[in-house]
């Protein structure tokens, strides 16, 4: 009866831990969501149309999403409990709320409502004065990520040269999101590997319990076999991550091409 508890007992074990590293696998495979703004500041001249630039990477439909841009630098009157800081912009249920947004942004600003089912969360601000200068944060509250929000600065400089009346060009006032965003590929890259890493060290660690075990020495090839298939999971893994970068430095350099030769 021992033996066969020892055998039960090392098999949950064994399987457990297939089961949990086969999990992180498929989440890495298939990609976390994020929420990418800019590095770069927007910089744009009084009376200007800018765009700041927000979106999710791997696309993702938001649509039926709450979408928050707000200033974080801005916080409520210590003297009143009451008072809370209202949105530059909120998105609800499929439209803007205007009740809950500062006076100085209404009827200024616009999200991109049929490019949200793509992923794109980029805010429009019409007519910018130097009072809109600061941080402005993109946030999606119930999004199921570790990366919920982002910030992009705005800076309103009155002898910067004004290139249109209507609209600021997004080739030259706004970078593309995901050519100003190095610090969020190079936090998926430590994420990929982190998580390489762990399910490595979890397949050395299942195989030294099983060969310190008499019931686990009596299995020797089947722990080999494991090993074998977890590695595979392992490559399959690290080659999805490589050719994603991969993906994105070609979609980066083709469309550094289009800019400049638009410029």
């Amino acid at each position: 009866m021992s033996v066969y508890n020892s055998f039960f007992e090392d098999s949950s074990f064994l399987w457990t831990s297939i089961l949990c590293s086969a999990f992180s696998v498929w989440t890495l495979v298939q990609g976390e969501v994020l929420v990418i703004g800019s590095n770069l500041p927007i910089i744009a001249a009084p009376g200007d149309d800018v765009i700041l630039p927000c979106h999710l990477e791997p696309t993702f439909n938001v649509q039926g999403m709450t979408v928050e841009w707000s200033k974080p630098d801005l916080k409520p009157d210590p003297s009143d409990r009451l008072s809370r800081v209202e949105y530059v912009h909120l998105y609800r249920d499929r439209q803007e709320v205007p009740d809950m947004k500062m006076a100085s942004y209404f009827r200024r600003t616009e999200l991109f409502m049929d490019d949200m089912k793509h992923g794109n969360i980029s805010l429009k601000i019409l007519n910018v004065s130097e009072e809109d200068n600061g941080r402005y944060r993109c946030f999606i509250p119930k999004l199921r990520s570790r990366v919920k929000s982002a910030i992009v600065e705005l800076i309103v400089d009155p002898n910067f040269a004004k290139t249109s009346t209507t609209e600021t060009p997004l080739h030259f006032q706004t970078p593309d999101p995901q050519d100003a965003t190095p610090a969020n590929g190079e936090k998926s890259n430590f994420l990929c590997h982190l998580c390489l890493g762990d399910i490595f060290l979890s397949i050395c660690g299942n195989l030294v319990y099983f060969s310190s075990t008499s019931a686990g020495r009596s299995r020797v090839s089947v722990v080999a076999v494991v090993i074998t298939f977890m590695s595979v999971l392992v490559v399959v893994a690290f080659s999805a991550c490589f050719s994603r970068c991969l993906h994105q430095k070609l979609n980066k350099l083709s469309e550094g091409k289009t800019t400049q030769s638009q410029v």
